[in-house]
């Protein structure tokens, strides 16, 4: 009887010790199943997201080819490096046609010459040159010529986004201006153009 109560301990430890194991096997394959999930569901995600700028991207060069465009900046930087954040629906280099507008616009209580803080010019373009590089980047140059105006306008923007960057280098000085934000179609764009001189 003895022998028959040991054996069965023996089988209940054994049975216990193979259940637990069973439980931790289980328990670690649930585990890494939903690690994968997680990793599955980041990438769908990010897959997602580089469709979504490839579009915009796409949808930005149709707009530099037909000529018509805004540049939306949120920053500006001036020559030496410094630069200051802005509102994108007051600070823009526009393109329509033949025809070119450049604003520039602070946050000040002071009304400036367009009347919202800052300058707005006018010109028509000239010399476009639309460049892509090996890598897919844009490069988009022209000449705007006005009243108050005479520069080189340069945009870049890199291979699978419409974030760019929009250089202005004054023909007479070399007191150049970037504007950094997005390029949007015309008749996607919300800016408010002030007074131009």
């Amino acid at each position: 009887m003895r022998k028959i109560v040991l054996l069965l301990a023996v089988l209940l430890v054994g049975a216990g010790t193979m259940m637990a194991q069973t439980d931790k096997e289980a328990e670690k394959a649930a585990k890494q199943a939903e690690k994968e999930a997680k990793k599955a569901e980041k990438a769908a995600k990010k897959a997602a997201e580089e469709a979504a700028e490839q579009a915009l991207f796409e949808q930005a060069v149709r707009a530099l080819d037909a000529k018509d465009f805004v540049v939306e900046a949120d920053r500006i930087e001036f020559k030496r490096g410094n630069f200051v954040y802005v509102s994108s629906s007051t600070n823009f280099v526009v393109v329509k046609g033949d025809k070119a507008s450049i604003q520039l616009s602070f946050n000040v209580p002071m009304p400036g010459p367009n009347g919202i803080g800052g300058i707005t010019v006018d010109g028509t373009t000239s010399s476009i040159e639309k460049k892509t590089d090996k890598k897919g980047n844009i490069t988009y140059e022209m000449n705007v010529q006005g009243v108050a105006v005479s520069a080189r306008v340069t945009i870049r923007m890199a291979k699978g986004t419409n974030e760019c960057s929009a250089t202005v280098f004054p023909t007479f000085n070399s007191n150049r201006i970037s504007f950094s934000g997005k390029l949007l179609p015309s008749s996607q764009s919300n800016v408010f153009k002030g007074r131009s001189i």
